[in-house]
């Protein structure tokens, strides 16, 4: 048996469906996680859903500053009694509460709460983040323009930062087992690669085309009342799973200039 498995059955726990929850159970996979985080000393990491702690036992021997974030009430106390002051321990749920200040960001994220967890890494400060996800949601993460899985998500992660999947994980590695294989994939935040007039215009803009992705971007545009005419819009007759995040930029300061010359009439 598993040291997860055996976890599993001396708590008691049973992993919830709802809630994503399937427990990595092979710890030469934890090893190399942790490895793939650089973590330095006088860092302060975070881990978001600790679950049964494979990555958490790690970290506490290696991490000065420590804190978990677990919604799970029974997963919660598990962490609290196992480790207690090794680390803190935020019992809440991570979509809705703020991050405390962290510098490296590693975690099993379950795939319930992937896309608002990374939107909302994005709005902090850090040094590196690796994270286990699965795999259709790591190829959203680094897809080319074009692809199916262009997106959103790429688009953003692309203007905040270097983003590479580091290896496959099979979801034999896992208890219960999910029905799709995972990745650990790094996202370290880098300068932008170009430059827009307003930061939430341009994050606006690709919320509103990628929510629409269909449709014409100008059509688009005009339906999320952005802007009154598409004249002058670059692209408003293209779709925006064919444009570079350049050319979504470009967009963007186009609808910006609009606005701020009907605000300045």
């Amino acid at each position: 048996m598993s040291e997860t498995g055996r976890l599993i059955a001396e708590t008691g726990i049973r992993p919830s469906k709802s809630k994503g929850q399937n427990f990595l159970t092979d710890g030469r996979v934890a090893d190399r996680h942790i490895g793939y985080a650089d973590i330095c000393p006088g860092d302060r990491v975070l881990e978001v859903g600790p679950g049964l702690g494979i990555l958490t036992q790690r970290l506490v021997e290696i991490a000065d500053d420590l804190t978990c974030i677990e919604l799970d009430d029974v997963l919660a106390e598990y962490i609290g009694k196992t480790y207690g002051d090794r680390l803190k321990l935020i019992h809440g749920d991570a979509v809705k509460i703020p991050f405390p200040p962290f510098d490296r960001f590693v975690s099993n994220l379950p795939y319930s709460v992937s896309t608002p967890i990374i939107f909302k890494l994005l709005e902090y400060p850090f040094k590196k983040a690796v994270v286990m996800v699965q795999k259709e949601f790591a190829e959203r993460m680094v897809a080319d323009v074009g692809s199916p899985d262009y997106s959103r998500l790429t688009v953003n992660l692309f203007y905040k930062a270097e983003c590479q999947i580091l290896e496959n994980v099979p979801r034999s590695r896992f208890n219960p087992q999910p029905k799709v294989d995972s990745c650990l994939v790094s996202i370290v935040p880098r300068p932008a690669p170009f430059t827009v007039k307003d930061e939430g215009t341009f994050f606006d803009v690709t919320r509103v085309c990628f929510d629409h992705r269909r449709k014409k971007i100008g059509t688009s545009l005009k339906s999320a009342r952005m802007i009154d005419s598409s004249e002058d819009i670059p692209y408003a007759d293209a779709r925006i799973e064919s444009l570079r995040p350049v050319e979504i930029g470009e967009i963007a300061d186009a609808v910006w200039a609009k606005k701020s010359d009907k605000n300045s009439v």
